[in-house]
């Protein structure tokens, strides 16, 4: 059986997640699961469609980013998915891990797309280094610092650290470092 999933991260993104649904019905996809939701939150509709799949399945998507949001992401689902004996098929990029060519050119996706992350970290982490070293890094400003003052008021109204994090906009870690005085 085929079994398609389709995600947008809004629910702006209707059209998208409409496009999705239709090119999946079009692969032939028997049941499909959708949903709107960011691909750091809770995806209750991937977990279901993953639970769904038994052995001899394929799964199903249009394209890698609906389906992972990183490369780690995409190894534990597809982990997931090979030990119940499902092959993953990623349309936009002609990938059938049914198929032993398949399985290879994800993989080789897979450490490509793991390399590049690796070279902007380590980019990344260079040039914080040599910016420290001409004094010009400063790190990111402290928020909740500069808003002590709110944040106390806040709090001597009864309000708690959830409320008050939500209210200005800032980590509910931040407000409660800034109420022990860090």
């Amino acid at each position: 059986m085929l079994v398609g999933y389709a995600r947008t991260s809004t629910f702006e993104q209707e059209a998208g997640l409409a496009a999705q649904v239709r090119d999946l019905s079009r692969l032939g996809c028997e049941k499909i699961y959708k949903e709107q939701a960011s691909a750091l939150g809770i995806r209750t509709a991937l977990e279901e469609a993953i639970e769904f799949c038994r052995e001899g399945d394929t799964f199903v998507v249009t394209k890698l980013d609906r389906l992972a949001r990183s490369v780690k992401h995409m190894w534990m689902v597809l982990d997931r998915l090979q030990t119940k004996m499902v092959a993953v098929r990623i349309e936009n990029l002609g990938i059938d891990t049914g198929t032993p060519t398949g399985k290879l050119m994800l993989n080789i996706l897979g450490g490509v797309a793991e390399f590049e992350r690796e070279m902007m970290l380590e980019r990344q982490r260079e040039g914080i280094a040599r910016a420290k070293a001409a004094g010009q890094y400063k790190g990111r400003k402290p928020t909740a610092r500069a808003r002590h003052v709110e944040i106390f008021a806040l709090r001597a109204e009864g309000l708690s650290m959830n409320v008050i994090a939500a209210r200005l906009g800032i980590g509910k870690g931040s407000v409660a470092r800034a109420i022990r005085g860090l």
